[in-house]
């Protein structure tokens, strides 16, 4: 009964090493059909993989000297080196800070110019603040309810209590905005 046992193993171990070397034959076919293909397919994903990691460390560079030229620019707004190395890399940083500089300096042609900027928030603010500095009417998305309540100030002086009151209508009460625009109504609308 052994022997018979011992045959069969033999077999079997016969059968999976001829598996074993029929699918090794069938790879090797198939790597000499393909090999085209694969070398193609590996190269592109190395050069994809090379390609993303250089890209990131350029960005990660630029990133670095913007944030550098900014902390310069902190400490001295008229570093003139400082300031084209922050326009060169990272342009919307640089309108940030001229932004921030020409609301600081009231400086309306840095806002008039900003108003005009591809980023809708900064041309926004921009806008908002130049018409402050020039006392007329102001517009904003993102200062909405303090536009009205500066609008409605502008229409006080003026002596239009109406569209005053109008304006600070408009003002909802969720707003933050919304007690300062009741006391306005309050003590300088009330009654007229």
């Amino acid at each position: 009964m052994k022997i018979s046992e011992t045959i069969d193993e033999v077999k079997k171990e016969l059968s999976s090493d001829e598996q074993m070397l029929a699918s090794a034959f069938k790879l090797e076919k198939f790597y000499k059909k393909h090999k085209f293909k694969i070398f193609t397919v590996v190269g592109l994903a190395v050069a994809y993989f090379g390609g993303t990691t250089i890209m990131e460390a350029i960005a990660q560079s630029k990133r670095e000297s913007a944030n550098s030229a900014l902390l310069t620019l902190q400490k001295d707004e008229n570093n003139s080196k400082a300031l084209e190395e922050l326009k060169t890399n990272n342009p919307a940083l640089f309108e940030l800070f001229t932004y921030q500089e020409a609301v600081k300096n009231a400086d309306s042609t840095k806002l008039k110019s900003l108003s005009s900027s591809k980023n809708p928030i900064v041309a926004d603010i921009a806008s908002y603040h130049l018409s402050v500095i020039e006392n007329q009417e102001a517009d904003s998305k993102l200062y909405d309810d303090m536009a009205k309540v500066y609008n409605a100030s502008l229409y006080i002086k003026a002596g239009k209590i109406s569209e005053a009151k109008d304006e600070l209508e408009l003002i909802g009460e969720e707003s933050p905005t919304y007690s300062i625009a009741k006391m306005i109504k309050h003590y300088t609308i009330k009654g007229k």
